[in-house]
């Protein structure tokens, strides 16, 4: 069950420090007025009770027995009124009178909060069924709850009312959800599910589902697509999931992806329906997604590739560059020493050497190469990869997001052609005959691709048409203007806008919240005067800045000098690695632990109550295993009483992206509270930086680092000045990483 600590809901805790004494609990002057202008609240204790109300109500959003109150709160209270405090038989005595309710009306008045009746707990259910939609874990409800009653003056029903309402709302949307995604199945699609879960030879088509792509090989590429072609007709008649939240979605697809085919046929009929049909979905999708990747790494190689090539190339012919230059310098030279025109020719002639033929061909390869175009050195290992790319061209099948018809015009023309095996075709289309616009080539293509044949009509090379129609694809890909249906990384964007009512509905509040002006206006020149501002202090700042100056060729920045360490800085370290001595990572994570409680953060992935005998330990053993990258068998050799599948358990079944995210915060957030990271730096300042981390060979994402060397993947950080990692993502090795900065931000 969920507890209260995981929630929003006010609590007063036993240890109450004085800030928050003097903050929280000091009486206004129009409080004080409260109790000293009433009639009757004539007598100290009942000024004090009265007070201790108002405040604790004003803290809280509900009323509390004042004999359970912390002394401190008590004490402070008093000493503010310049009352005695009240005994704790007195306090239980006033707990059980009568004049705690009236005084308990008195305040409510005051604050202007009034009690839920049977309208409002209809309207709290309402709200909470409206959170469910969009969430499963019942402290995320229970918070949305709690943040309606306040803007709307309710005290705050008792934590055991909110939370079996909280219960009732999901279980409701939940059904809901499971009833439509069943309804809206055939008999044939429901068999189609149910024989997902057979086992066959000790697997099933359960485990087949979860198939991630391996290291992209011809023969793992063309098992993978045909993997994706067995995943679309499984997909085939599947529901849309449109008026579910995607959050939801997405939750439940993690529940799918835990489970396995004996868990699976334990669920209630319309559950597992609903949780195979959004796995089915979701693995197309990422499949769908994987293929993209292997079309944008392939065709990104071919260019990092060509460029290399290009470079490779100019410096192996520097010595023919050199001959050609000094050939041309002896043909002036000839020319200018004789008078009439035959002498100059026979003395260029004769400074050609008999060898002009041989001259043009150089100068031909090297006009090729020139303006620094390596579209040429594609051609050969794209022959290698054509056959690839048009396999996945079939999977994606991208759509554009703009009207563009001269490049849709040319990939449908290069889709005609496919099995072609001319050199040079005429740009005419088969299906209507019409020919071909290519405006929207770039010049250095367009050398490479038309050219007129001996009658005058214009041809295009087809291979160098296909390269520039695929590398086309690929920057829309990755800008958005081309997306891929049935995907999720590369879908359409359009579909991720809010509706005009809803946005209009929300810009307000979400302006105030963040302080931004609401019409654009506005908001374009709060920002033109911020970057204004910037900009001049950068400016008023530049001259005592010894890290950048200007150099002849623009702006340069310095490389931080190393200041020497101090005398007594090897002594100094040395007394405190003696001081601190050494101590176990696990007992550093079990202490962490205690403190912090993470392991309330990963429940069950079904949101429902964990069945662990010891959850705190079994966490504690997830964390070594995974955060030290040992590997659950390792862990478990090392681990007395925990077996590989027991270590596992937790990161399968209760791990996500964002109970992550949530359990570094936390952290992040209890180291600030110490005064050590003030020392380092002020947090205003980060810096980013990539580490390489080796990883299984056989994946998309490892791939092969030349600086570092080995197969791996970047883990790309933001760190501030307080040595507190702000941000990290994890990418591809040979990508550039400096546009990865902007994600941190």
């Amino acid at each position: 069950m969920s507890s209260i600590e995981e929630t929003a809901y006010p609590r007063l805790l036993d240890d109450v420090a004085p800030q928050e004494l003097e903050q929280l609990y000091t009486p206004t002057a129009k409080e004080r007025a409260f109790v000293t202008s009433n009639n009757t609240l004539r007598r100290p204790v009942a000024k004090a009770c009265a007070m201790l109300q108002l405040k604790l109500v004003q803290r809280l959003g509900y009323s509390v027995p004042l004999a359970g109150v912390p002394l401190a709160i008590t004490a402070f209270v008093c000493r503010k009124l310049k009352v005695g405090r009240p005994t704790q038989e007195v306090l239980s005595r006033y707990d059980n009178s009568a004049e705690y309710s009236r005084h308990r009306q008195l305040v409510l008045k005051a604050l202007g909060l009034h009690d839920p009746d049977a309208t409002a707990m209809r309207w709290i259910t309402q709200r909470a069924e409206a959170a469910a939609g969009t969430k499963q874990e019942l402290a995320d409800i229970i918070n949305v709850v709690l943040e309606e009653l306040v803007k709307q003056h309710y005290v705050l029903p008792g934590f055991t009312v909110l939370l079996r309402v909280a219960k009732a709302a999901r279980e409701k949307v939940n059904q809901a959800i499971y009833g439509r995604t069943t309804t809206a199945l055939d008999a044939a699609t429901r068999q189609r599910l149910d024989a997902l879960l057979d086992g066959h030879g000790g697997k099933t088509d359960w485990d087949r589902l979860k198939r991630e792509p391996k290291q992209p090989t011809k023969r793992e590429i063309t098992s993978f697509l045909q993997h994706i072609r067995w995943l679309a007709t499984h997909a085939d008649g599947l529901p849309e999931f449109d008026g579910v939240a995607a959050t939801k979605v997405a939750q439940l697809t993690l529940e799918a992806r835990a489970l396995d085919a004996a868990q699976m046929k334990t669920l209630t009929p319309t559950k597992r329906y609903t949780l195979a049909t959004m796995l089915v979905r979701s693995r197309l999708r990422q499949a769908t997604d994987d293929v993209a990747e292997i079309f944008v790494k392939t065709m990104r190689k071919l260019d990092n590739d060509a460029e290399k090539r290009l470079k490779e190339y100019h410096l192996e012919h520097t010595r023919q560059v050199e001959r050609l230059v000094g050939q041309l310098r002896d043909v002036l030279t000839a020319y200018q020493q004789e008078s009439s025109d035959a002498q100059r020719g026979a003395a260029v002639t004769q400074a050609l050497h008999d060898e002009p033929q041989q001259l043009i061909s150089e100068c031909d390869e090297h006009m090729a190469y020139a303006d620094n175009n390596y579209f040429p050195f594609m051609l050969r290992p794209y022959g290698v990869k054509r056959a690839l790319l048009f396999e996945c061209l079939d999977v994606l099948q991208p759509l554009p997001t703009y009207v563009d018809g001269p490049f849709s015009s040319a990939l449908g023309w290069v889709l005609e052609h496919r099995n072609s095996h001319k050199e040079y075709l005429r740009p005419l289309r088969k299906l209507d005959g019409s020919e071909l616009e290519l405006p929207w080539l770039p010049e250095k293509w367009r050398k490479l691709i038309v050219a007129q044949d001996t009658a005058g009509d214009t041809q295009v090379h087809r291979k160098y048409l296909e390269m520039a129609v695929f590398m086309r694809i690929l920057e829309e890909l990755q800008s958005g203007d081309l997306y891929v249906p049935r995907s999720e990384h590369y879908d359409d964007y359009r579909a991720h806008f809010m509706e005009e009512q809803a946005f209009r509905a929300e810009l307000p509040l979400y302006t105030e919240l963040v302080g931004l002006p609401v019409d654009g206006r506005s908001f374009a020149e709060q920002l033109r005067q911020a970057l204004t501002g910037v900009a001049e202090q950068i400016d008023r700042d530049f001259p005592e800045n010894d890290s950048v100056a200007w150099g002849p060729n623009g702006l340069v920045i310095r490389k931080v000098e190393k200041k020497e360490a101090p005398a007594q800085l090897a002594s100094l370290d040395q007394a405190l690695n003696d001081a601190l001595g050494l101590h176990s990572i696990i007992d550093v994570l079990t202490e962490t632990e205690k403190w912090l409680d993470l392991h309330k953060l990963f429940r069950p992935l079904s949101g429902y109550e964990s069945k662990l005998d010891d959850p705190r330990a079994r966490f504690i053993a997830a964390l070594f295993c995974y955060g030290c990258n040992m590997g659950a068998s390792q862990t478990a050799r090392s681990l007395k009483g925990l077996s590989r599948k027991q270590v596992a358990w937790l990161n399968l079944h209760h791990v996500t992206e964002d109970r992550l995210d949530h359990a570094i915060v936390k952290v992040i957030n209890a180291y600030k509270r110490f005064s050590l990271p003030s020392y380092w730096g002020s947090g205003k300042r980060a810096a980013a930086d990539g580490t390489k981390w080796s990883m299984y060979e056989k994946n998309l994402l490892s791939e092969y680092h030349i600086r570092y060397g080995g197969y791996g993947g970047i883990g790309y950080y933001h760190v501030s000045d307080t040595y507190i990692a702000l941000f990290s993502h994890f990418i591809p090795c040979g990508v550039y990483e400096a546009i990865y900065i902007l994600d941190g931000l």
